[in-house]
């Protein structure tokens, strides 16, 4: 595949409002878009999020990997992110220079809420607001060393209770059908975990993801809660999907493309472990390439992945956008769009605006 041109637009754009986990809080989020040109003029889009708050490569560092990617065109060496954007650019390209380019495509992927951690009457009004969209299955950030609003009223809770009330308010509120799942972000030692997921119990959680920090810990977890694990941060290749395997740590996966490097890699870790995608907050492109990555999964028929909702409505959470065509979210379904190959089409003036 040769390219005319190569251009690396680092770029941000703004929450409605702050995005509290447990490993921080963070008002907008910076990605890098990756956008390539053929000898005909067709245009391929990749998009590298750099997880920085997970200790991974900084933005500055993916823009200079991938400007030196422009330069040779060799993924070899690449960071994660970089490697992810390079794939879904040329996936795009492909898929927009095909004979049908998958044009009038339809097809849509069940999609989970997701609640940022906060007072257990905010959360839960949250929650009912996603509800009210057509969402049935709800993801909480929990495990949050502070928030906000607890700090401004001078309120002290243990950090057990505070989740706990969290998984009840939201049950409550929505009753017994929804389903529920927790990520935690490893942020609790096992010894609270094995609390704290005893504590949720009666709540009828579905899954807890990476609730603690290691795959030896979730080994030893397994065995001491009914409630089914995923792994998230533990599990970010093969040889580490299959240790989780072998260990017995956890049910599930969670596949992040900017965690793994791309489509292809999420695609063998879930031959290995079942999986479901997740945003790590991705803009437009991302989006579609996890939704177009998630129908690659359904098409593998596995049951246990059928029921599975994935995490890829995290557009509802951004404030602006730069595409002026992208997925879009109806009934708690991600549509992607009609257009070929990734079906995204940019706004230049939005970009612009949000350029870094």
């Amino acid at each position: 595949m040769r390219l005319s041109s190569v251009e690396v637009i680092p770029y941000a754009l703004p929450f409605k409002a702050p995005y509290v986990t447990a490993r921080g809080v963070l008002r907008e989020r910076e990605m890098v878009l990756l956008r390539i040109r053929d000898e005909d003029g067709v245009v391929g889009l990749g998009e590298a999020v750099p997880l920085s708050l997970r200790g991974g490569v900084t933005l500055t560092e993916v823009v200079r990997e991938l400007e030196g990617w422009a330069e040779r065109q060799e993924a070899e060496g690449l960071s994660a992110p970089a490697r992810c954007a390079v794939a879904v650019a040329r996936m795009d390209l492909l898929g927009r220079g095909a004979p049908d380019g998958g044009a009038g495509n339809d097809e849509a992927v069940p999609c989970n809420a997701t609640l940022v951690a906060g007072e257990p009457e905010a959360v839960a009004a949250d929650a009912e607001a996603w509800a009210a969209d057509g969402f049935g299955t709800f993801k909480l950030k929990l495990g949050a060393e502070s928030v906000k609003n607890l700090v401004e009223q001078g309120k002290s809770r243990t950090r057990k209770s505070r989740d706990v009330e969290q998984v009840r308010a939201v049950r409550e509120a929505l009753g017994p059908e929804v389903r529920i799942r927790v990520d935690v972000n490893a942020a609790w030692d096992l010894d609270t975990a094995k609390a704290t997921l005893a504590a949720l119990e009666p709540y009828g959680i579905e899954l807890a993801e990476q609730p603690v920090g290691t795959l030896a810990e979730m080994s030893e977890l397994a065995h001491a809660t009914p409630i089914p694990l995923a792994a998230d941060e533990s599990v970010a290749s093969l040889a580490e999907a299959e240790r989780a395997t072998t260990l017995g740590a956890c049910a599930y996966t969670g596949i992040k493309l900017s965690k793994v490097g791309g489509p292809e890699e999420a695609l063998r870790i879930a031959d290995v472990l079942p999986a479901y995608i997740t945003s790590a907050l991705d803009g437009p492109v991302g989006i579609a390439a996890g939704a177009q990555t998630a129908l690659s999964l359904a098409e593998t028929g596995h049951p246990e992945r059928l029921h599975l909702a994935h995490g890829l409505a995290t557009q509802r959470l951004f404030a602006e956008t730069f595409a002026s065509v992208e997925c879009e979210l109806r009934n708690g379904m991600l549509h992607l769009p009609p257009g070929s190959g990734l079906g995204i089409e940019i706004d230049e003036d939005a970009l612009q605006a949000h350029r870094l």
